[in-house]
């Protein structure tokens, strides 16, 4: 049994290197990420201080049984481990510090997804990395030991430690802020730096974020409906189909001028299609980007979706009969906060109950019957959404055999290293399968002979060892690249829905610059709809569209707001002539 050392008479004795070695410890597992963050220029000092204050919590247990020191550092310390693996390792593949809204999509994908991601960026090296970072953690315990203090002391520095780490922060932002929401909010940002309150933040706040999605559902039906709505085809039968691609950059389809034949049936039915050449998406998150697509919602009014009508509500009260097909994997029909949408329309088809994810049975040519079904529904006016795995990472998991076209070089830009080539090739691959759905979808459509238009867009890009970093692999906010944006915006429209738009000619819209933001304008646009919230401007293809910047980032933190223009390259790199300067200019740096 531990046994307190008699202190010199007139003072009482404090084991200061016992202190420091127990705060060194508890630091190790926020500071380091912070100060490799710091370091590399990511972000200043602020995190590294706020961490520094939050790791200080920890000593108070340790203080208060002194004669479990050992264990209690143990056990503490194995959980902030763990917990801060993931900002770690973040940081190691993207060079970027772990945010809160990596959090939210981090919570918001299903295990195989993230499984999914995890196979992506495996490496020996990142295991090393965390094993080497779990060793430095082991040999800090070792050099931990018991702090005995009078019984008086220990409290008075526990109530010191908790208002250093805790309290002071929390009592600030409460006298600060005009209410307690807005303070728990602010002091839960102040905090997240830290082991492990990144993931229990994360996590509170998506379940509130989920909550809220899961309220709009309920209080939908209590939004008021669109003011003065007009239908310009009211009573005429009428179909109309919305289809949503998923994490396909346009800038590796061979319809936007991309060297290799990614997309030769839809580039068959170029005559038939407007293809616009300028769209990009607000954010490169699924979730956060369809919330914008599908509402009033943009980057500068990210709430409205709470107080307005949805696109498919839009089309209820036209008059539409609502479907939405989706292949996006439902372990249950509330997998995903889509389903919030999904479930407003009057029929849902979910394809995709697998287990797991990456099967070789569940392919985006699922939802071909279904729509087919659709399509020979009675009802004499429909919407009908489908939404797509499209070129969803993996990628080799999203194309069936024979569509594994692409496996060598040819067309592949010089800066595609070998390691990379396979990943390359099956994202091509990919998006050629991507445009075998399409284009069926388009060809069951019009063997309907409709009188109705069919748009296809992405929800988002991605970057697949692209220019203008080759490097990059996947979406990061943070760190955004040109692929994570651009994204395809077609049309297809039928004769007689053509004849109604009395010789409307889409040349001049093309290639106007866009953001999908405003999507539900131009959908509205595109429908004959009117009413008092339609703000032509925000139409692609109204008369009286005004450019506005293209706004990307989270606009909850409108600061990091940016015009896309600020990191669009000024010309196109995968033109057959830049490919071939390309690969001489590699040559001549081999030689």
């Amino acid at each position: 049994m531990a046994t307190t050392k008699s202190a010199p008479a007139g003072r009482i004795g404090i084991d200061w290197a016992g202190l420091g070695w127990m705060l060194l410890f508890f630091w190790y597992f926020s500071g380091v990420t912070q100060t490799l963050i710091a370091l590399s220029g990511v972000a200043g000092l602020q995190g590294l201080r706020q961490a520094s204050m939050a790791s200080a919590l920890w000593l108070i247990p340790l203080l208060l049984f002194p004669a479990r020191t050992r264990l209690l550092a143990g056990v503490i310390g194995t959980t902030l481990w763990l917990c801060s693996l993931s900002g770690f390792g973040y940081f190691l593949v993207y060079g970027q510090e772990f945010s809160q809204s990596v959090i939210f999509i981090m919570f918001e994908s299903n295990v195989s997804e993230a499984t999914e991601y995890l196979g992506h960026y495996f490496s020996w090296s990142i295991v090393f990395a965390a094993v080497a970072y779990g060793l430095g953690g082991w040999l800090l315990w070792r050099k931990v030991r018991p702090v005995y203090l009078p019984r008086q002391m220990t409290l008075v520095a526990c109530l010191l430690l908790f208002g250093l780490s805790m309290g002071y922060e929390a009592v600030r932002q409460y006298i600060k802020r005009d209410d307690l929401q807005r303070a728990v909010d602010e002091f839960e940002e102040n905090i997240e730096v830290a082991s492990p309150w990144q993931l229990a933040v994360g996590y509170h706040q998506y379940r509130r974020q989920l909550g809220n999605m899961e309220d709009l559902l309920a209080s939908q039906e209590q939004i008021p409906p669109l003011k003065n709505l007009v239908d310009a085809h009211v009573g005429q039968p009428s179909t109309l189909v919305l289809v949503i691609g998923e994490s396909t950059n346009r800038q590796r389809l061979s319809l936007y001028g991309y060297s290799r034949p990614t997309t030769p049936n839809l580039d068959k039915l170029r005559g038939e299609l407007q293809v616009f050449d300028n769209v990009v998406t607000p954010r490169p998150y699924t979730i956060e980007a369809l919330q914008q697509v599908l509402t009033f919602a943009d980057q500068e009014h990210p709430n409205l979706y709470l107080s307005t009508p949805s696109l498919v509500s839009m089309m209820k009260q036209a008059g539409y009969k609502t479907y939405w097909i989706t292949n996006q994997q439902t372990m249950t029909k509330r997998n995903t906060m889509l389903t919030t949408f999904s479930k407003q329309a009057d029929e849902q088809f979910y394809l995709n109950n697998n287990r797991d994810q990456n099967t070789t049975s569940q392919y985006d040519g699922d939802v071909l019957d279904p729509f087919a079904k659709v399509l020979a529904d009675d009802a004499p006016r429909k919407f009908v959404v489908v939404h797509l795995l499209g070129t969803h990472m993996r990628y080799h998991y999203r194309y069936p055999e024979e569509f594994d076209h692409f496996t060598d070089r040819s067309g592949v830009p010089a800066s595609v290293t070998d390691d990379q080539l396979p990943t390359y090739n099956s994202y091509d691959n990919a998006v050629l399968y991507n445009d075998y759905v399409v284009s069926s979808l388009i060809e069951r459509f019009r063997a309907t002979d409709p009188s109705g238009f069919l748009l296809y867009l992405a929800d988002h890009g991605e970057a697949v060892f692209d220019a203008p970093d080759p490097k990059v692999l996947g979406r990061n906010e943070g760190a955004p690249t040109s692929p994570m944006y651009t994204v395809p915006f077609i049309l297809w429209g039928s004769p007689k829905w053509q004849a109604q738009q009395q010789a409307r000619n889409f040349t001049a819209s093309l290639h106007r610059p866009y953001s999908s933001s405003h999507f539900i304008h131009t959908w509205a646009d595109l429908a004959g709809l009117r009413f008092d919230e339609f703000d032509p401007s925000k139409s692609l293809v109204s008369a009286e569209f005004r450019e506005r910047p293209l706004l990307i980032g989270n606009p909850q933190q409108p600061k990091s707001l940016i015009d896309f223009s600020l990191i669009k390259p000024k010309k196109p790199v995968d033109q057959d002539a830049d490919l071939v300067q390309q690969e001489r200019e590699a040559k001549d740096r081999t030689m």
